[in-house]
């Protein structure tokens, strides 16, 4: 089985966290910093009516970049992040993540503020544990990584 992250707030982390593990070229093939709506759209798939719609730091977004990331780098499974990592321009703190399959994805929003830095990490770490959970599943009939 193959893993690929779109990260926005993340910055690479989630990537980094990854590959920082003995072995991960078995599985791992890439990720991708999508900072800018632009770069969402072109290279993840996202719609820039969802974006319009939603928002760009919202659970439809984060989902669709975990199917995006998917396609892009032909992965069975992804990772994402999008949010506001501290408040900003009027917006509190909200980072999205969102993890799974290109039909079966999850997710859930971070809102608790810690300061910037921190908040990174918490979104990384809990990405990381939430889609081990979900290939640990003992209901589930998915193959691990």
């Amino acid at each position: 089985m193959t893993l690929s992250t779109a990260e926005s707030c993340t910055g690479g982390r989630i990537a980094a966290a990854i590959t920082a593990q003995s072995g991960a070229s078995r599985y791992f093939r890439g990720g991708l910093v999508a900072y800018q709506n632009e770069v969402k759209e072109q290279l993840l798939q996202v719609p820039h009516q969802m974006i319009e719609t939603h928002g760009v730091v919202s659970r439809q977004v984060a989902e669709q970049m975990v199917r995006g990331a998917c396609a892009l780098f032909h992965t069975d499974y992804a990772l994402a992040s999008t949010g506001y990592a501290e408040p900003w321009q009027g917006h509190d703190v909200e980072i999205w993540v969102a993890w799974g399959s290109a039909t079966d994805i999850h997710s859930l929003c971070l809102r608790e503020d810690f300061g910037r830095v921190k908040n990174v990490e918490l979104a990384t770490q809990c990405v990381l544990d939430e889609f081990r959970r979900y290939l640990h599943d003992p209901k589930s009939e998915k193959l691990k990584i």
